[in-house]
């Protein structure tokens, strides 16, 4: 086995202890200071020493990606803590005015913390997910943080220690109850944070019992982790490398199905040599790995590093899943784009790449209703509109349903569109609407954590 590489963590308190970073101005440094009392940061050694290029700093995109810029906030939220800072205002105070700027930075959206945890005999079940019929996300407490944080988050009150913000975290395994007595369910999705933050005996015990009886419905296991663009010796030469990837293969030579979500943003997080052989030390298991990512101004908005993010994928034998609108919280305003033009760049990418890179989906965004794709730029009857889809959805009948909101070049996000056709509503928002023809309900189940 290669020799360990042992991992360091960065914080707001000691970034500036990393040798790179003393080549960065003093005004990026202060920014940094100033937006971390705001929003969480923490990177790890390889990022500073393998991703990021330091001589392009600081327009480089991992830098972008894992070091907080002064954009994130608002000039009216920097003003005020920055003033804050330096008339000395009391702890107290300083973190009142945080915690006010935090909630305008829209901490849970799309209904995270109001629909989505389900209960068992009237019971709510700490520790889990079910927003969609078929899928469950289990929420490990333990996997809760990440290996760096990227700067998009949408999960970043889970990282400020707020705990008003923060999913409840319980200790409680009454989550495989819930999900043996579904039968509707065949996926689980262990997520975070990041679970790959989690050592072996922890994510074993939440991945084996669902091998074993009473899970027989349970076809997909699923992973989703930054593990491999952040971390990827995890695979290669730390202590457990070896026993997850046992695991992995228990788990398929199971009958069951694994799948590795993995998030790669840019295709210079594919390039490194750790990542390609962590790539291929986890497809030996049988395990599949899908991609994907959200699309990010200063990052990502561009079809040529679509086109080439999905290529290289491909090459390595994985499987492009998903582009990903970003979503409507933290510091949005930076990297939000607006959705016609993230529709043109996955159209202009998709339409330059083979069949084999096709598997992709998108530009999808994951809203309240569901998971809405846009599907095309059109016009019909002299009214130009965007055409939309719901790729999933809280109720089963509206999947695969096309839908249509007037044109709007400005629009980033859902919420900011409007019917077309002059009508009030879409379809889903009338309460005349009632699924025909399945007999499966609507799931109205605020995710929490579960302790392991």
């Amino acid at each position: 086995m290669q020799k360990e590489q042992r991992i360091k963590y960065y914080s707001i308190n000691n970034f500036e202890c990393i040798p790179q970073v003393k080549s960065l101005s003093e005004e990026l440094k202060y920014a940094i200071n100033v937006v971390g009392k705001v929003l969480p940061f923490r990177l790890n050694n390889y990022v500073v020493d393998e991703l990021i290029d330091w001589t392009k700093v600081p327009d480089d995109p991992m830098f972008k990606l894992s070091f907080l810029q002064r954009d994130f906030l608002s000039p009216e939220q920097f003003k005020s803590v920055e003033n804050a800072i330096r008339r000395k205002a009391s702890a107290t105070e300083l973190q009142y005015l945080i915690s006010q700027i935090r909630l305008q930075l829209n901490p849970h959206p799309s209904g995270q913390l109001e629909h989505n945890t389900p209960t068992l005999e009237g019971i709510p079940i700490p520790g889990i997910q079910h927003k969609y019929q078929e899928t469950v996300l289990v929420f490990p407490a333990a996997g809760q943080t990440c290996f760096t944080y990227c700067t998009f988050c949408f999960r970043w009150p889970q990282f400020i220690g707020d705990h008003n913000l923060k999913f409840a975290s319980k200790q409680s395994p009454s989550f495989f109850e819930y999900i043996k007595k579904h039968k509707e369910v065949t996926d689980v999705l262990i997520t975070g944070g990041d679970p790959m933050v989690m050592n072996f005996r922890r994510i074993e015990s939440i991945i084996r019992p669902l091998l074993g009886v009473g899970f027989e419905h349970i076809q997909n296991i699923r992973i989703g982790s930054k593990v491999l663009s952040l971390w990827p010796y995890r695979f290669i030469s730390d202590q457990d490398a070896d026993k997850y990837l046992k695991l992995f293969e228990d788990v398929n030579r199971s009958g069951k199905h694994l799948a590795f979500m993995a998030h790669f943003n840019h295709w210079k997080e594919l390039n490194t040599e750790a990542t390609r052989k962590a790539v291929q030390r986890i497809l030996s298991t049988g395990t599949n790995i899908r991609c994907q990512s959200p699309i990010l101004k200063h990052i990502n908005d561009d079809a040529g590093i679509w086109k080439k993010m999905w290529q290289t994928q491909v090459q390595l034998g994985m499987i492009p899943y998903y582009m990903f609108i970003e979503r409507d919280t933290g510091p949005k305003a930076y990297f939000e784009t607006p959705l016609v033009k993230a529709f043109e760049i996955f159209r202009d990418a998709y339409q330059d790449v083979s069949g084999l890179a096709r598997t992709v989906r998108g530009p999808s965004m994951s809203a309240t209703p569901g998971k809405i794709t846009i599907e095309g730029i059109d016009e019909i009857a002299g009214e130009k509109i965007i055409q939309l889809k719901f790729l999933q959805s809280r109720t089963p009948d509206w999947c695969n349903k096309i839908f249509f909101a007037k044109y709007d070049e400005r629009a980033c996000w859902f919420d900011e569109l409007i019917p077309a056709f002059g009508k009030k509503e879409f379809f889903f928002e009338s309460n005349a609407f009632k699924p025909q023809s399945s007999k499966r309900k609507r799931l109205d189940v605020t995710p929490v954590s579960l302790s392991y």
